[in-house]
């Protein structure tokens, strides 16, 4: 699945999956290694309109307007992941895909195609200044 929907259903059926009755959890943080996280925060910030909530020698903390936050790791942080991950850990919402996608090549980005389900999503992606590949989403 590369966009959300409101229910998950197993590939070939029509109905929903069965819902765990496992204790609720949430995701707390999601990570991207960097190899400067001031840096990568300030790009992030500008790029995504995403708020600094904290930053150090080792990580920067970033967080949206949900209070969903993004952790970019640095060399520091002591979690052993490179740069330049060869897929996204993560989806990126925007606003209009379109817009941002042109934004993008604008400033020089190798974009992919705006492609997807009008009805489900859109999407494009991209890598950003570290290499990552980020997947940014209309929804």
């Amino acid at each position: 699945m590369i966009c959300g929907r409101d229910t998950l259903r197993p590939p070939g059926t029509t109905q929903p999956a069965a819902v765990s009755s496992a204790p609720v959890t949430k995701i707390g943080t999601v990570f991207l290694p960097v190899r400067d996280p001031a840096a990568a925060s300030v790009w992030f910030q500008k790029s995504f309109d995403l708020t600094e909530y904290a930053v150090d020698d080792w990580a920067a903390v970033l967080v949206d307007s949900a209070g969903i936050k993004l952790t970019l790791l640095g060399p520091t942080s002591g979690v052993p992941a490179t740069p330049g991950l060869p897929w996204a850990t993560h989806n990126l919402v925007v606003e209009d895909v379109f817009a941002t996608h042109a934004r993008m090549a604008d400033e020089g980005y190798a974009v992919t195609n705006v492609t997807g389900d009008p009805a489900v999503c859109r999407y494009f992606s991209m890598r950003d200044p570290d290499g990552n590949v980020l997947l940014i989403c209309d929804r």
